[in-house]
C-alpha cells in the first residue's frame, strides 16, 4: 500500500521512500549491461572496415542526440501548455456527468459553450492532457482526464492506471486519435466513445476507450471511460516489476531531469544504440548476401549500392523501438515522446531510403538508355528523377508536421492555389513540358534522325526538356519548342526499312519494237535478280510513247542503313543498267536542238549568207518552224542536228 498511497505524501518524503526493487546479487553496474547489450553480435560475424566503424559511431551521436533533443523540445512544450492552463479545484469534481446516450438528445441551449480548461474538447487532447499531468505528478490534475466516480480514491486510480500504461500499456500515435469534437465517427464504436490504445496483459488486452461526457454547466468533453479504469483495477497486475526497474542501479534511483526519471532516459540511450547496431549489422549481412547471389542468378550485378544500409537500419531500428521499450517497462510519460519522434524519424529515413531507390531505378534507365542508343531520354530522365524527388519532399513534409500537430489544411489550399496561379502564368512552359514527355515517349524521332518538320528538313541533334534542336542542310541550327514540334506533321527519313529506286530511261524511236520489248525483259530479271536490290517491287516497263523516244520507268527497293549507303548502292545499279542497255542496238535520246534560217530570194548565190545567233529572233524551234511554214509557204527551212549546229568552235551554224 505504500507504494499506492505514494502519491499522497510530499515530494520530500516521497524522494524519501521512493525505491525500486532490485536484485543486489545479480544486478550488473551499467557498464557491464551496456556490454551485453553490444556483445550480442559476436565478432567472428562480421568485420566492419575502420571508416564504416567510425562513421556509424559517429551516426549513432547524432542519432542519440537527436532523439534526446527532440524528447526534451517535445517536454519543454507540454510544460509550457500546462503552466498556461488556469489554476483548477485541486479535488475532483462532484458534478454529476454521464456519456452521451446513443441517440440521445441535446440540450444545447443550457450548455455553456465556453472552452474546457483542461483542454478536453477531442480525444488527442484528453490524452495529451493526461500524459503531460503524469509527466509533472500531479495525481489531481490528471484525475480530470479520468471518468471517476465521487467514492474513488483519485491518487491511487491516477497511480494504478500509470503503472498500467508503464508495465504494458500502447497509445494509439497522435495522427491516429481523433482531433474532432465529435471524434472518429468511423471506428465502428458508438458515437460518443473513441478507441484510443490499449495495456497488455496476460489473458489479452484492455482496450482505453475515452467517452464524451456532458454536464449542465460545462460544454461536452472527453474522458477515460469509467469501463477502462474498473478494467484495470481488476485485470492489471501493478505490482509486476519491469526490467528498468529491475536493473537500475542505485546511483539513479529517484534522480530526475525535466520531471523525468534517469534511469529510463539512460535505458532509452542504450536502447537506441544496441538495437541499432544490431540492425545495422543484419542488415549489412544481408546485403552482402542478397550482393553475393542477385549475380550468379540474373547474370547482371545488383542495381542497388551499399547506400541504402544505413537508411534501411534507421527504419528497421526505428519500427523495433517501441516495442522493445514496452517490453523493457520504460515509463509511458518517456516512452511517449520517444515514439513520437522515432515515427517521425522513421518517415524521414523511409523518405531517405525512397531517395536511394529512386537514383537506382533513374541510374539503371539512364544506364539503358545510353545502351540502346536512346540519347533523347537522358533530359527527360533527369526531369522525372527531380520532379520525383520534390514529391517525395513535400508528402515527407506534409507527413511530418502532420505528425507534429501542425494543421496543414490552409498551408495545402494555398499551395493548391498558389501552383493554380503559377500554371495559369507558365501555360506555354507546361506546354512545353508536356510536350517534351509526347515527344520521348511518342518516340516519332531520336537524335541523330534526318527529318522534315513543316517547310523545314534537317538531322535532330537534341531534345531538350523546353524544345528541339535540328541542324539543317546549310548548317544552321533551329530551335523548335516542343509544344509546337509535337504538332507537327513529321517525316522521319531515318525510320524507313528500305530505300525506293526510281529513274526512268529515254530511249530514240529508231529502235525496233523486238530490240526495245527484249531490253525490258532483260531489265526486269537483271533487277530482280541483283545482289544490291529485294524481291519488295521489282518492275520495268514502257510507260509513254513520246514523238522523239520511248519512256521506260524502273522501280526497285534496296535494303541500306542510311541515305550515304544508298547512294553508294544506288550508283552501282545504275552503271549495271547502263552498261546493260549498252549491249542492245539502242540509243539514248538525247536533247536536240533546231536551228530555222530564213533565207531572202533577192540575194545573189555570190552574196554571203549572214550567220544566225541563237539568240536573234530568225532561230525557231520546231514548233515555231511549222507555224511559220504554215503561214508563209515561200520560206526555206534548213534544219541540221546540234552536233552540226554547233561544229563551229563560235558556237554558231554554218550550213546554208
Amino acid at each position: 500500500m505504500s507504494s499506492l498511497t505514494n502519491f499522497t505524501q510530499p515530494k520530500s518524503t516521497q524522494l524519501k521512500n521512493q525505491s525500486v526493487f532490485m536484485r543486489s546479487s545479480s544486478a550488473p553496474p551499467s557498464s557491464v549491461l551496456l556490454s551485453l547489450l553490444i556483445n550480442q553480435v559476436p565478432a567472428n560475424q562480421a568485420k566492419i572496415p575502420q571508416t564504416k566503424a567510425c562513421q556509424l559511431l559517429v551516426f549513432l551521436m547524432v542519432v542519440s542526440c537527436f532523439v534526446l533533443g527532440l524528447s526534451v523540445v517535445s517536454l519543454l512544450t507540454a510544460q509550457t501548455a500546462v503552466a498556461a492552463t488556469p489554476t483548477m479545484p485541486t479535488t475532483v469534481p462532484t458534478t454529476t456527468s454521464s456519456p452521451l446516450a446513443d441517440g440521445g438528445e441535446e440540450r444545447e441551449a443550457q450548455i455553456n459553450t465556453t472552452p474546457d480548461p483542461f483542454g478536453r474538447e477531442t480525444p488527442r487532447g484528453t490524452v495529451l492532457g493526461l500524459l503531460r499531468a503524469l509527466t509533472d505528478d500531479e495525481p489531481l490534475l490528471a484525475s480530470n482526464y479520468m471518468n471517476l466516480s465521487p467514492a474513488d480514491n483519485a491518487p491511487v486510480t491516477v497511480r494504478k492506471f500509470k503503472k498500467a500504461l508503464d508495465t504494458g500499456g500502447r497509445l494509439d500515435t497522435d495522427l491516429q486519435i481523433s482531433n474532432l469534437p465529435e471524434g472518429n465517427v468511423h471506428d465502428n464504436l458508438p458515437a460518443h466513445r473513441d478507441h484510443v490504445g490499449f495495456i497488455r496483459v496476460e489473458d489479452g488486452q484492455v482496450p482505453l476507450i475515452v467517452e464524451r461526457v456532458q454536464t449542465q454547466t460545462a460544454s461536452p468533453y472527453w474522458k477515460f471511460s469509467k469501463d477502462t479504469i474498473d478494467a484495470i483495477n481488476t485485470q492489471v497486475n501493478t505490482h509486476k516489476m519491469t526490467w528498468v526497474e529491475r536493473y537500475t542501479i542505485d546511483a539513479l534511483k529517484g534522480k530526475k531531469i525535466l520531471n523525468l526519471d534517469l534511469a529510463d532516459i539512460m535505458a532509452v540511450v542504450l536502447l537506441v544504440l544496441s538495437c541499432f547496431m544490431v540492425m545495422y549489422v543484419l542488415v549489412w549481412l544481408l546485403y552482402l548476401l542478397v550482393n553475393f547471389v542477385y549475380p550468379r542468378v540474373r547474370n547482371r550485378p545488383l542495381p542497388i549500392n551499399g547506400k541504402v544500409i544505413l537508411p534501411f537500419s534507421v527504419v528497421l531500428t526505428s519500427l523495433m523501438l517501441t516495442e522493445i521499450m514496452l517490453l523493457a517497462g520504460v515509463s509511458v510519460t518517456v516512452r511517449e515522446p520517444v515514439n513520437r519522434f522515432s515515427e517521425i524519424l522513421a518517415l524521414m529515413a523511409v523518405s531517405w531510403l525512397l531517395l536511394r531507390v529512386i537514383d537506382a531505378v533513374f541510374g539503371s534507365a539512364e544506364r539503358i538508355s545510353y545502351k540502346r542508343n536512346y540519347v533523347e531520354r537522358l533530359a527527360i530522365i533527369g526531369l522525372l528523377r527531380k520532379m520525383a524527388k520534390v514529391l517525395l519532399f513535400i508528402f515527407a513534409a506534409i507527413i511530418i508536421f502532420g505528425n507534429l500537430g501542425f494543421d496543414l489544411t490552409g498551408g495545402i489550399a494555398a499551395l493548391g492555389v498558389g501552383g493554380l496561379a503559377l500554371a495559369l502564368g507558365a501555360q506555354k512552359t507546361v506546354e512545353n513540358l508536356v510536350g517534351s514527355l509526347v515527344v520521348v515517349a511518342d518516340r516519332p524521332i531520336r537524335v541523330g534522325d534526318y527529318c522534315r518538320f513543316g517547310s523545314l528538313e534537317g538531322t535532330v541533334i537534341d531534345i531538350g526538356i523546353r524544345s528541339t534542336r535540328i541542324r539543317t542542310l546549310t548548317r544552321t541550327i533551329v530551335t523548335v519548342p516542343n509544344g509546337d514540334f509535337s504538332s507537327m506533321m513529321i517525316e522521319n527519313y531515318a525510320a524507313r526499312d528500305m530505300f525506293r529506286f526510281y529513274h526512268k530511261l529515254f530511249i530514240k524511236r529508231s529502235a525496233e519494237p523486238r530490240i526495245l520489248k527484249e531490253l525490258i525483259y532483260d531489265l526486269e530479271q537483271f533487277l530482280r535478280n541483283h545482289e544490291l536490290t529485294n524481291q519488295e517491287w521489282n518492275q520495268v516497263y514502257l510507260i509513254e510513247l513520246r514523238q522523239d523516244c520511248y519512256v521506260i520507268e524502273l522501280q526497285a527497293y534496296i535494303h541500306a542503313s542510311g541515305i550515304v549507303e544508298f547512294y553508294e548502292k544506288q550508283t552501282t545499279v545504275l552503271l549495271d543498267i547502263l552498261n546493260k542497255v549498252a549491249e542492245y542496238d539502242v540509243e539514248h535520246a538525247l536533247p536536240t536542238q533546231q536551228l530555222l534560217l530564213n533565207t531572202d530570194h533577192g540575194m545573189s548565190e555570190s552574196s554571203p549568207v549572214p550567220k544566225t545567233y541563237p539568240n536573234q529572233p530568225s532561230v525557231r524551234t520546231k514548233n515555231d518552224h511549222t507555224q511559220r511554214q504554215s503561214s508563209h509557204n515561200t520560206d526555206a527551212i534548213h534544219s541540221t542536228n546540234t552536233k552540226g549546229a554547233l561544229s563551229d568552235p563560235s558556237g554558231l551554224s554554218t550550213n546554208p
